[in-house]
């Protein structure tokens, strides 16, 4: 070994200039480790240039220092960038190198016998801060954070496109060049509410004649053994007659869920049965089909059907139906006598309006409000000469969960009227005594019930279909070769060999 040679050893920069956040300690770390050699002595061209150690690598945060130690003494420093660092010796053996903005520079170093070394010092972002307002501002977003040479990559998959573009945006603020590399998740299909609603009016005083027809007084069918829960169902009570049932007449059984029960013949009874609300005929009754009953009731005009719209909404958004129309009416304005007058729309008819949550194990959580207004013409008002009608409403606000399928009802909504109608014959019915037979007055009492059958159903995206199996067109060109079946075994048995036949 030349005597005036010295052993080369790596250098470290000093830890403590190391940096201290917890995010880049992989980039502390190869930064502590990493050295500069600088050989000495008299040693001959072509065994430097044999010897000659790679170029390293230096990366620095912008706005942070690096204290580099050298075993030997520095005589000179130079920088080919100082834009982006500025290399100062502070003692003959210490060089410190100072990130001013992201880029790349070299740092070259000579000791005192003219040796040199060269180091490239990339100067990057300091990306900490970024990180972690993205992961503020969207904690549930895997997006990998670096900076490289100036620049910011963005890596990662973001649940929607909108997402990317606003993470750009805010690396902008910390680098001219953004890498954008995220990939946007595929689109998540969202499971959807189907709410059947039927909007149905029904005669409360043709529904008192007609309701004894809906009960059965079998022994297994008892009224009131299996209610709403929220309704409670027509009591047995003598004294409240809605209808008399016949005589059994005969002998037999019926079967129901709960077992068999045996009729006989017994003399007529009389059975009063008080429908203490509409629900009750439909759902106190297990065996009873609702479809057919409304059925049966249109066709006895007991019972209209309003309204059965179909909605649906994917669960957390409202969907909203109305099926009528909106009428104008006048609204005074300030002003000189109050002549000012604007015309204003305001809606009426059946509307529905609804929100749906699926929670776990497939229990929908509805918040519906069903309504049906009417145009009410014997309470109207007269303003600046405009006949303004009033609005008769029905509206009900409540919130239920339910199965996926299960349905429930909303009843009560009364509508009670009573109509006076005057019929004469102008002049002579206006006669004292004589008049009364020329004109006739009516008294028309009508009592109608609003009755709201819902029923959610959840309903999965379509999945795509499978792609069409495709089936060989015209004859296979391999089984129209002639002999193709030569040779196959004849006979019943699949085991049986062919006969052997002697040529002729």
């Amino acid at each position: 070994m030349n005597k005036n040679s010295r052993k080369a050893l790596p250098l470290p920069i000093s830890p403590e200039n190391a940096l201290a956040r917890p995010a880049l300690n992989a980039l502390t770390t190869a930064v502590v480790t990493l050295g500069v050699v600088l050989t000495t002595g008299a040693a001959s061209g072509a065994a430097q240039q044999a010897a000659a150690p790679e170029t390293q690598t230096l990366h620095v945060l912008a706005g942070k220092s690096v204290l580099i130690n050298l075993e030997t003494r520095v005589r000179r420093v130079m920088v080919s960038n100082p834009l982006a660092i500025d290399a100062t010796a502070t003692s003959p053996t210490q060089v410190v190198v100072t990130a001013k903005a992201p880029g790349t520079s070299s740092l070259i170093l000579w000791d005192q016998a003219g040796q040199s070394k060269m180091l490239d010092v990339l100067v990057d972002v300091d990306v900490s801060t970024l990180r972690d307002a993205i992961q503020q501002a969207y904690p549930g977003e895997p997006v990998q954070v670096q900076a490289e040479e100036g620049r910011v990559l963005l890596s990662g998959t973001v649940s929607d496109p909108r997402v990317s573009e606003d993470l750009v945006k805010m690396a902008a603020v910390f680098s001219k060049e953004v890498i954008n590399s995220t990939i946007p998740a595929p689109p998540r299909h969202e499971r959807q509410i189907l709410l059947e609603v039927k909007f149905a009016e029904v005669d409360r005083t043709k529904l008192e004649q007609f309701g004894f027809n809906l009960f059965s007084t079998g022994t297994l069918n008892t009224p009131g053994s299996i209610t709403t829960q929220q309704f409670s169902a027509p009591t047995n009570q003598a004294s409240q007659l809605a209808g008399t049932f016949g005589q059994k007449v005969g002998t037999g059984s019926t079967t129901s869920s709960t077992g068999t029960s045996t009729l006989s013949t017994t003399a007529a009874t009389s059975v009063a049965f008080t429908v203490n609300d509409l629900l009750n005929i439909f759902l106190f009754r297990p065996d009873l089909n609702l479809g057919a009953t409304i059925r049966d009731l249109q066709t006895k005009n007991i019972l209209e059907i309003l309204a059965e719209p179909n909605l649906m909404a994917i669960s957390g958004k409202p969907a909203r139906f109305l099926a009528g129309g909106e009428f104008p009416f006048p609204v005074v304005q300030g002003g000189t006598n109050f002549s000012a007058v604007t015309i204003q729309f305001r809606p009426f008819g059946v509307r529905l309006e609804f929100t749906g949550y699926i929670a776990d194990n497939n229990v929908v959580r509805l918040q519906v409000i069903p309504e049906v207004s009417t145009l009410d013409f014997t309470n109207s008002l007269t303003i600046s000469g405009f006949t303004v009608p009033a609005i008769s409403t029905r509206r009900a606000e409540t919130e239920i969960e339910l199965k996926d399928g299960q349905g429930f009802g909303i009843a009560g909504l009364l509508d009670h009227r009573t109509t006076v109608q005057l019929n004469k014959i102008p002049g002579i019915s206006d006669i004292p005594v004589l008049g009364q037979l020329f004109r006739s007055r009516s008294v028309n009492r009508s009592n109608q019930e609003l009755m709201v059958l819902v029923t959610p159903r959840i309903v999965d995206p379509v999945k795509a279909a499978p792609p069409p199996v495709v089936l060989p067109k015209g004859p296979v060109p391999f089984l129209n070769i002639p002999g193709f079946d030569r040779g196959l075994p004849k006979g019943e048995g699949a085991g049986k060999t062919p006969e052997k036949t002697s040529p002729k």
